[in-house]
């Protein structure tokens, strides 16, 4: 078949390898997309939240506290989720401090449609200050001292202490302690416009990309170390696994009552328009 012939789907994804791994088999054409062809656009959680706001990819990974501002537009896939098992965004500082130590400072977060940001504000209230920064550079600005308290995603979540910084809450942790779930962070949605049929079809292939690197998870791993930011690779490793599970080829019953857990207290606090009817595809 030509490209020609090919109907284009657009996926975005963050440059991380999480995300990378879980992609690989749709980026090197190890399974068979029966005709789709996807177009990888790698751009950070929350330029891609800004995006799918607008309906402009057709596949995307999103924030699920983004997600309660896009049911209208996109479907939530049964995979691709990444959720924190008693781990997740890390709130550090420069110096020891505990919790009540940051009332009434800011703190740096990676956007105000991430799911850090949504956890923070269950955890310390919606009213929390925050200044928004790009997410790599939330830990430099903790180290020199420019903002008092950084909230960490990604890889930083692992190497912070080798940086001199001091964790006061991982917020995994924290509603893990709060509900005896994992932490909803990362969801894919598909865009509801395309119709069920290929609604349907995409899902069943980012499901099975995601197995394939589950399956060749050193195959898929090396390729994923690319998009590790040269974190030493035993803790691109760790990094993966955390993120990439079985849980992300199927949210499983926990992580569906997770997800709806979260965006019901989110609105119950007025962090998000209202009550979301959630359906998980595919």
């Amino acid at each position: 078949m030509s490209s020609q012939d090919q109907t284009t789907i657009r996926v975005g994804h963050s440059p991380d390898s999480d995300d990378a791994f879980m992609f690989y088999a749709l980026t090197h054409d190890r399974i068979d997309t029966g005709g789709l062809r996807f177009v990888h656009q790698l751009e950070d959680i929350e330029t891609l939240n800004k995006r799918a706001l607008n309906g402009e990819l057709e596949v995307s990974a999103v924030s699920i506290h983004a997600f309660a501002y896009l049911a209208d537009k996109y479907a939530l896939l049964s995979s691709g989720a990444s959720m924190g098992e008693r781990y997740g965004p890390t709130l550090v500082t420069r110096e020891p401090m505990k919790l009540d130590d940051l009332k009434g400072e800011a703190i740096a977060i990676p956007g105000k449609l991430t799911s850090a940001y949504l956890a923070l504000q269950l955890c310390m209230g919606k009213d929390v200050p925050v200044t928004v920064l790009p997410f790599d550079r939330i830990l430099p600005a903790v180290a020199a001292g420019e903002v008092k308290a950084g909230l960490l995603i990604h890889e930083g979540q692992l190497y912070y202490g080798d940086r001199g910084l001091h964790r006061v809450l991982d917020l995994g942790q924290w509603w893990n302690d709060q509900t005896g779930l994992p932490l909803p962070l990362g969801g894919n949605v598909v865009r509801r416009d395309l119709g069920e049929d290929l609604v349907l079809k995409v899902a069943a292939l980012i499901k099975e990309s995601i197995r394939y690197a589950l399956d060749h998870r050193q195959e898929a791993l090396e390729y994923a170390l690319k998009y590790a930011r040269d974190l030493d690779p035993k803790l691109a490793d760790r990094f993966v696994g955390m993120y990439v599970n079985e849980r992300t080829v199927d949210y499983g019953p926990e992580g569906r009552a997770a997800v709806r857990l979260f965006l019901e207290r989110a609105a119950d606090m007025g962090s998000v328009p209202g009550h979301v009817d959630l359906q998980f595809v595919g």
